[in-house]
């Protein structure tokens, strides 16, 4: 994260508080079951077998292979496409979302619609890849709170005074776009998806602004 412009941390920004949002929307509407936090999902279908819900178990573990899923769906993507790959991904993360909100209310094949979220979140955290790997994860923030700890540390110490301002940044805006899910969720329900399609359409034209300026 740190080799990223500035102009791409905006971005990255954006695609985080879509995630905190559509992460909201889904786990209040599951009843504590994530679409984008497969750790978080991983405890709790354990925690669901233990407590004898074969319903948790199947649901957890299910979401989790709909996640994995998304990331090797849009890999996979990013290896077939010759240029705008990124452009690629995001138009992948739109299009399931859309996909997701109408089946819902049009009444169509609804069990699907919180694993196609979880594919989305999936397929959204390939956006940023370099060398194969994800140079920044957007739905998972343990990471970045721990490189935020320790710019912090750094800058008391002495070091770069600013080094960890990104990790902040990133983590607020997932935080932020969970707020936003969760009251959107109860204004509008799953319909709250629609503002997480144009938080992804926003960031296509945005990624369109980067890539012509390249």
């Amino acid at each position: 994260m740190r080799h990223h412009p500035r102009r791409e941390i905006a971005l990255a920004c954006g695609l985080a508080a879509v995630a905190g949002l559509v992460d909201a929307v889904g786990f209040i509407h599951l009843g504590g079951f994530f679409v984008s936090f497969m750790s978080g999902n991983s405890t709790r279908a354990g925690a669901q077998l233990a407590q004898g819900s074969v319903h948790g178990f199947v649901l957890a573990f299910g979401l989790v292979a709909a996640f994995l899923a998304g990331v090797l769906c849009a890999s996979l993507l990013r290896r077939r496409v010759p240029r705008l790959k990124r452009m690629a991904v995001l138009s992948l993360v739109a299009i399931v979302l859309v996909l997701a909100v109408v089946m819902f209310d049009a009444g169509l094949w609804v069990p699907l619609v919180p694993p196609m979220m979880a594919f989305a979140m999936g397929a959204e955290n390939v956006v940023f890849e370099r060398g194969g790997e994800v140079s920044i994860g957007l739905t998972y923030m343990t990471g970045t709170l721990v490189k935020l700890g320790q710019g912090l540390a750094a800058a008391l110490a002495g070091g770069e005074k600013w080094g960890w301002l990104r990790y902040f940044l990133l983590w607020a805006a997932l935080s932020a776009g969970s707020v936003m899910g969760g009251f959107g969720y109860h204004l509008l329900g799953l319909d709250a998806l629609w503002v997480a399609v144009a938080g992804v359409g926003l960031a296509m034209l945005v990624q369109h602004r980067i890539a012509a300026t390249d």
